[in-house]
C-alpha cells in the first residue's frame, strides 16, 4: 500500500491526466443511460421509511384524566414521546423501548384547565356544591376517587355540569387562554425539525345522549397561527355537538390564520352507531349533500384502533373473515339503555364504514369515509405506551398494579367491559418525506399513512395496472411501485386497457417484535344492483402451508409460553411480498382493497402482568393474540 500511495504521488499532474482520459464527461455518461440514471437512489423524492407517532394523547390538563389522578402534564408527554424517562403519576419510572417521532397532543377542549385546578382545591370550585363534592372524592383516593370522576364525566355527557363551572372554564375565560397557551408553547418547545415533530392538537370531545362522536383535531403550524384562536367546545351555551359545527370552526381557521388543519375521526366502537351515518339525521345533523361533502373535506383520516378497542371489522359484519373478531367491544358508551344491534355495529367500524362510503358516493358523488388509517392510544396517562410488556394503560386508575385487572372499565346495567379487556393499541406510521410538521401533515392528508396495533411493522401497498413478480426482484421495490402505480391512501389510475388491478404489497417484521403470519388483501365493492360486498384474500404467507378450497390457509402455529410470557420467532417469516391482481375484478362496480397484516401469535399485557405481580387471571381473560397492521385503502371508480 505504501509503494503504491508513493507512486502515485510521484506521478502528480502527469497521473491526474491519465485518470482524466478514463473519466467520461458528464455528457457521456447521461448517453449511456438514457434519462434513468445509474443510481437508483438518484433524483428521488419519495418517502424512505415510516415515521412513527400518535395522535390521540391526554396529559393532566384534561378533565377526566385530571379527575382521575394524572398529575403529568404536555412536557412530561412530550419529554416521554421523544424516548426520556419519567416518572408516572403513581410513582413508577418508565420509557419507552424506542422513541417516536412524532406526535399530536390532543387535550380535552371542554373545562380547558379545571382539572388542574380541582386538583389544588381552587377556592371557586369547592364553592360549587358538586365542585366539592368532586375535590372531596379525589383526594380521598382510591374508589372514592374513581366514583368522583365517573360522576364528573357522566355530569360532562349529560350536559348537567354547574353552569358556573362551565362559565369559568368555557372560551372567554382567563383559565382556559392560559391552558391553551401553556399547550401550545409546550408543542413549540418541543418541536425539533427533522428529529421530532410535536404537534399543536387538541380534542373536541362530543358525546351527545352520551354518544362517543369526538374527533382530534390537528394544526400543521406553530404558536403564530395557534394562538390567534381558542379551539372549539362542545357544552352549551358557546359549544355544539355536531360536527358540521366543528367544520366551521376548521373552516374559519385557515381564513382567519392562512393556517391548516384536519380532523381525525376518534374510533367509532362507542358512538353507538352515529360515528358512520348513511341515512337520516344524527347528532342534530342530517345525512346529506352538505354532509357529505364537508365530511370528505374535513376528514381524511381514521383511528381504526386505540386503548378502547379495535376498529377494523367486527364477526357480526364480517362473518367470513376469520380474523375479525380481534379485541371488539360490544357493549355501549356511556347512555346506552339497550343492546348493540348489526344496524348499530353498522355505523362504528372502519371495513363496514368503508363500504357504506362507495354507496354513498354513488348517491352524492361524494364519498364521505374515503379515510386513511392510524393507531393511537387515547391513553390519559401523559404516556404513550402501546407495548404489551410496557402497558401503562388508560388513565392512572389502571396503571400497573397487582388489581388493575379487576377494575371495570365500562358498568352498566347491560353488562360491563372489565379491566382485562384494554388494548395494548396502538400507533400511526406515515410515509413522508421528511420529520416535519408540514411533510407528516401532508401525509395525512393524502391518506399515506398506516395503523398497527403496537408493533413497528414494515408495510408498503402499491396498486397499478401492470405489476409482476420481477417488480420484486429488489430492495428498492417502492421505488417502482411510485413510478408503475399510486400508494396506499389514493385512487388507482384509469386503466388504458381491459386487464384487473394487480397490487405491490410486502411487510417487514418490527425489528424487536415477532415474526409474520400472513398478508391479507381486503376488498369491498359495491355492484350493480347496489348492493355491497366483502372478501379477504391471503396473498402471502409463512412457511409452506396450503390453501384450503376456498382459499383460506391454515393457522400459522403457536409457540406462546404463558408462564414464562414469551415466545420464538421459529415459525412466521421476517418479511412477506407479493404481487397480486384481482380475480374477481369487474370495471363497472365501485371497490376499495386494504392490507392487513397478521403477526404469529404473542402474549398479551395481561401475560405480563401475571408474571410480574404473581396474579391469578380471570378464566375469560384473553392471553394470546396476533398482533396486526392495517394499511390505508386504495380506491377504484369506474371511468
Amino acid at each position: 500500500m505504501t509503494r503504491l500511495l508513493t507512486s502515485v504521488l510521484a506521478l502528480g499532474i502527469g497521473a491526474s491526466a491519465a485518470f482524466a482520459d478514463a473519466v467520461p464527461t458528464e455528457e457521456a455518461a447521461q448517453g449511456a443511460f438514457g434519462d434513468k440514471p445509474y443510481s437508483p437512489y438518484a433524483n428521488r423524492d419519495i418517502p424512505l421509511f415510516p415515521l412513527w407517532g400518535e395522535t390521540h394523547l391526554h396529559t393532566g390538563l384534561s378533565l377526566d384524566a385530571g379527575a382521575f389522578g394524572n398529575i403529568l402534564g404536555p412536557d412530561d408527554a412530550w419529554r416521554f414521546a421523544k424516548g426520556e424517562q419519567v416518572t408516572s403519576s403513581t410513582g413508577q419510572p418508565l420509557r419507552l423501548s424506542r422513541p417516536l417521532d412524532w406526535m399530536v397532543l390532543t387535550d380535552h377542549t371542554d373545562l380547558m384547565g379545571f382539572a388542574p385546578d380541582l386538583q389544588a382545591g381552587k377556592p371557586e370550585i369547592l364553592a360549587d356544591p358538586k365542585g366539592l363534592e368532586w375535590y372531596e372524592g379525589y383526594t380521598a383516593g382510591g374508589e372514592a376517587a374513581g366514583k368522583s370522576a365517573f360522576d364528573l364525566i357522566t355530569n360532562f355527557s349529560q350536559m348537567t355540569l354547574p353552569e358556573a363551572i362551565v362559565d369559568a372554564y368555557s372560551p372567554g375565560a382567563d383559565a382556559f387562554a392560559f391552558t391553551w397557551e401553556k399547550i401550545v408553547n409546550a408543542a413549540e418547545e418541543h418541536n425539533d425539525p427533522g428529529k421530532f415533530s410535536a404537534f399543536i392538537g387538541f380534542e373536541w370531545t362530543s358525546v351527545p345522549k352520551g354518544f362517543n362522536l369526538h374527533r382530534n383535531v390537528m394544526l400543521r403550524d406553530g404558536a403564530v397561527r395557534a394562538l390567534q384562536v381558542v379551539p372549539p367546545v362542545t357544552q352549551p351555551p358557546l359549544g355544539s355537538t355536531d360536527p358540521l359545527d366543528l367544520y366551521e370552526w376548521l373552516e374559519t381557521y385557515q381564513e382567519k390564520t392562512g393556517g391548516r388543519a384536519v380532523a381525525f375521526s376518534h374510533n367509532g366502537n362507542l358512538s353507538n352507531g352515529w360515528m358512520f351515518p348513511t341515512e337520516g339525521t344524527y347528532a342534530g345533523g342530517e345525512v346529506d349533500q352538505n354532509y357529505v361533502d364537508l365530511r370528505a373535506k374535513w376528514e381524511p383520516h381514521y383511528e381504526i384502533t386505540q386503548i378502547k378497542g379495535d376498529g377494523e371489522a367486527h364477526p357480526v359484519l364480517s362473518p367470513e373473515d376469520a380474523f375479525a373478531d380481534y379485541e371488539n367491544w360490544d357493549i355501549g358508551n356511556l347512555d346506552l339503555t339497550e343492546l348493540k344491534t348489526p344496524e348499530m355495529l353498522k355505523g362504528e367500524y372502519a371495513r363496514e364504514a368503508l363500504k357504506q362510503g362507495l354507496a354513498l358516493e354513488a348517491k352524492f358523488g361524494t364519498n364521505p369515509y374515503k379515510f386513511g388509517v392510524g393507531g393511537a392510544t387515547d391513553s390519559h396517562t401523559s404516556l404513550t405506551t402501546a407495548e404489551e410488556e410496557n402497558f401503562f394503560s388508560k388513565s392512572v386508575s389502571v396503571e400497573p398494579s397487582p388489581t388493575r385487572i379487576q377494575h371495570p372499565f365500562i358498568k352498566s346495567d347491560l353488562g360491563e367491559i372489565p379491566g382485562h379487556k384494554l388494548v395494548a393499541s396502538g400507533y400511526t406510521a406515515v410515509w413522508a418525506t421528511e420529520n416535519t410538521r408540514s411533510a407528516i401533515f401532508d401525509a395525512f392528508k393524502r391518506r399515506e399513512t398506516y395503523a398497527t396495533t403496537g408493533p413497528r411493522i414494515g408495510l408498503r401497498f402499491f396498486g397499478g395496472w401492470d405489476f409482476t413478480e420481477n417488480d420484486l426482484r429488489t430492495r428498492t421495490p417502492a421505488v417502482t411501485g411510485y413510478e408503475k402505480g399510486v400508494p396506499m391512501g389514493s385512487d388507482l389510475r384509469p386503466n388504458e386497457g381491459d386487464g384487473a388491478p394487480s397490487f405491490m404489497l410486502f411487510a417487514l417484521r418490527d425489528p424487536i417484535g415477532a415474526n409474520l403470519d400472513r398478508m391479507q388483501i381486503v376488498k369491498g365493492w359495491l355492484d350493480a344492483e347496489g348492493a355491497l360486498h366483502e372478501k379477504v384474500y391471503d396473498v402471502a404467507w409463512s412457511g409452506d402451508r396450503q390453501p384450503d378450497s376456498k382459499g383460506n390457509v391454515p393457522e400459522v402455529g403457536n409457540t406462546v409460553d404463558i408462564e414464562t410470557a414469551s415466545w420464538t420467532n421459529t415459525i412466521g417469516a421476517s418479511e412477506l411480498t407479493t404481487v397480486w391482481t384481482d380475480p374477481d375484478f369487474d370495471a363497472n362496480e365501485r371497490a376499495f382493497y386494504y392490507v392487513r397484516v397478521l403477526e404469529i401469535p404473542t402474549p398479551r399485557w395481561v401475560v405480563y402482568d401475571k408474571l410480574r405481580f404473581g396474579i391469578e387471571l380471570p378464566p375469560e381473560a384473553q392471553l394470546i393474540h396476533q398482533e396486526r397492521a392495517y394499511s390505508s385503502p386504495i380506491w377504484y371508480t369506474p371511468s
